[in-house]
């Protein structure tokens, strides 16, 4: 365990306001403060960009910086047109791709737009992921499901990783066993160092049944964090989302040192790639920047 790479990388939350010309600017301060990564949300009525035009837009800006979806959904995509676009970009950035997907938020709005009946989103989700990896690997791809039939189909090009670690997240005991099933990593988010450590142990027990590993290296956490007080109406949310924790504040850090001693609590649970996202968002390109040159000072010395 001493030896796991600490990453940190910064996320970008769905009410993000960074979709013109600010977004290279603040692309450009992560590079420069050697963040890790940039992981971008998807949500179709909401201001965030799309997180594949925006991840292109970041990797091309950049050379070291990885980039990231927290989470792009898979249900509703063509998974080979999507494919190929992975494959094109993870080559194009010499590697730094880093994807993550989901299912999709239970909103009736979002569900219209992927077109995805909520009861078919499931299965769909786990014949999509099983054929985007096939299209990574495989000279030709030859699947046949309730959603997906293919026979001796070609993708290219492939990915420059072989193949791309795909992560998931949630913390639903459901969730936990598509993560062990299906996923090379975990990345849940409002999650406590305990829920983590406990939710790792369930994905390993289910992957080690179905034959499989999941590295340690490959053990993450979104942490969403405010700089001032947390908004009541967060709280309330949470409160209903968590009714088991008496204090749902500890699922969101208070500033620069309660985020610094989160990390470090889940560090000691064996998580080792955090993404951090600021529920209030800097209101400029300016601000921005300033808050990460703090954000740099305090959490990229947790790095190793």
């Amino acid at each position: 365990m001493e030896n796991m790479k600490v990453r940190i990388g910064y996320g970008l939350g769905v009410r993000t306001t960074l979709n013109d010309t600010g977004f290279l600017d603040v692309v450009d301060t992560l590079e420069r403060l050697r963040f890790d990564s940039l992981w971008l949300s998807e949500r179709i009525g909401g201001d965030a960009p799309d997180p594949l035009v925006a991840m292109s837009m970041a990797a091309a800006r950049t050379t070291r910086l990885k980039v990231g979806m927290s989470v792009m959904v898979l249900p509703g995509r063509n998974p080979i047109v999507l494919a190929k676009e992975l494959a094109t970009l993870d080559r194009m950035s010499n590697g730094r791709l880093l994807p993550a997907f989901g299912l999709g938020v239970a909103d009736v709005h979002e569900q219209q737009a992927f077109g995805v009946e909520r009861t078919k989103r499931a299965k769909m989700f786990n014949e999509a992921l099983a054929v985007l990896r096939s299209c990574w690997m495989d000279d030709e791809v030859t699947f046949h499901g309730e959603f997906y039939n293919y026979d001796n189909l070609r993708v290219n090009p492939k990915p420059k990783q072989q193949p791309p670690d795909v992560w998931l997240g949630g913390i639903a005991e459901s969730e936990l066993k598509r993560v062990g099933r299906l996923a090379d990593g975990w990345l849940p988010s409002f999650v406590t160092p305990q829920d983590a450590e406990a939710g790792w142990k369930t994905i390993s027990t289910v992957a080690s049944e179905h034959d499989r590993e999941i590295e340690d290296e490959h053990f993450g956490v979104l942490i969403p964090y405010v700089i001032g007080d947390a908004p009541p109406q967060l709280l309330t949310g949470l409160k209903a989302r968590r009714p088991d924790l008496e204090d749902v504040s500890v699922l969101v850090p208070q500033g620069w040192k309660q985020l610094q001693h989160a990390i470090q609590q889940f560090i000691d649970v064996g998580a080792s790639k955090f993404v951090v996202i600021p529920l209030a968002e800097p209101s400029s390109v300016p601000e921005w920047n300033s808050h990460l040159e703090e954000a740099a000072t305090y959490l990229l010395p947790l790095e190793n």
